[in-house]
């Protein structure tokens, strides 16, 4: 099959392109480059330098894809709060720009990677598909809103369409930005320096960590699924770990000792989320295969390794 991923040089985008030319499909790559990396990526693949808002450019990558992988985002919850008029333009604005184009160009199907942040505070967990949707930041409406677009114009234009409601992923390669940085590189960067692991709030707040490469699964898999069209699904582990318990684990695999500080004055977010895979498993055959304890290990293994042939190359 012939692909686009839009953001791809970004932390699930390489993970997937690379994936996708390992099995065999010739695949083409678009990023703005604001927090991706393009050397992550195999030369076999067609990278382009260039933003989702670029419809003419689209017009061009878009000839002959069979299918659309659109990731392209700005992902920070707390920059959403601070910046959200720049979040609807990329998140909202760019996947218009997008579903306009797959239209005109005539693509069969697209894959918008969602976000499990679109549940917010529920009084039910697991957390299911047919929830409604508590958006509590502007990052969480952009994806709720995305959803919507690529719903409704995909079905007025005869464009296959699959949302994947991505919870909390997390693997070696993960980026990190000087401020806001996701949780688990955050705490695995303090422990193997010995430092201060500080967790928001009393720690009992509960998230849903899936690794990277079975979320690299779902996706796959979602290109093709039957029985997928204008279907919402989760992937997650569909396991609930507390972030005292997550730092308890990154202590274990680091085999360090780190000061673990609450701070009560920063809320931890929403108390509760694990995510419903029953839809998953029925409609993508999907099934998690790593567990929290495992993936931290493999995530400090590879992180290591590359940080390694980094010095070795700059040496």
């Amino acid at each position: 099959m012939q692909f686009l991923i839009t953001g791809a040089a970004g932390f699930l985008g390489q993970g997937l392109a690379n994936r996708l030319v390992q099995d065999g499909h010739a695949v083409r790559a678009l990023d703005d480059l604001s927090t991706g990396d393009p050397s992550t990526l195999s030369p076999d693949i067609h990278f382009t330098r260039g933003d989702v808002n670029d419809r003419p450019k689209f017009w061009t990558l878009l000839q002959d894809v069979d299918c659309v992988y659109h990731l392209a985002a700005r992902v920070l919850v707390p920059e959403s709060v601070l910046y959200p008029r720049d979040y609807d333009t990329v998140n909202v604005g760019g996947t218009v720009t997008l579903m306009e184009a797959m239209r005109d160009v005539g693509v069969r199907r697209v894959v918008f990677i969602s976000s499990g942040a679109i549940y917010g505070e529920q009084t039910e967990q697991p957390l299911r598909e047919d929830m409604r949707p508590n958006p509590r930041s502007p990052y969480a409406v952009s994806k709720l809103a995305g959803e919507y677009y690529v719903r409704t114009i995909g079905n007025l234009w005869g464009i296959e369409t699959v949302c994947l409601r991505v919870f909390n992923a997390y693997g070696p390669g993960q980026q990190m930005p000087p401020t806001y940085t996701p949780v688990i590189p955050n705490f695995l960067r303090h422990a193997t320096r010995n430092g201060t692991i500080v967790v928001n709030g009393d720690g009992s707040q509960t998230r849903d960590y899936v690794y990277k490469d079975d979320v690299v699964n779902a996706m796959a898999a979602a290109a093709t699924a039957p029985e997928a069209n204008q279907q919402i699904i989760n992937v997650g582990s569909g396991i609930e770990t507390s972030v005292s318990e997550l730092a308890r684990l990154v202590k274990a695999a680091t085999g360090t000792e780190p000061e673990i500080v609450y701070n009560p004055r920063n809320a931890g977010g929403v108390e509760r989320m694990c995510a419903d895979l029953t839809l998953a498993k029925k409609l993508l055959n999907y099934q998690p295969l790593v567990s929290l304890k495992d993936g931290l290990g493999m995530t400090l293994e590879q992180d290591e390794r590359l940080q390694k042939q980094q010095t070795q190359t700059n040496a």
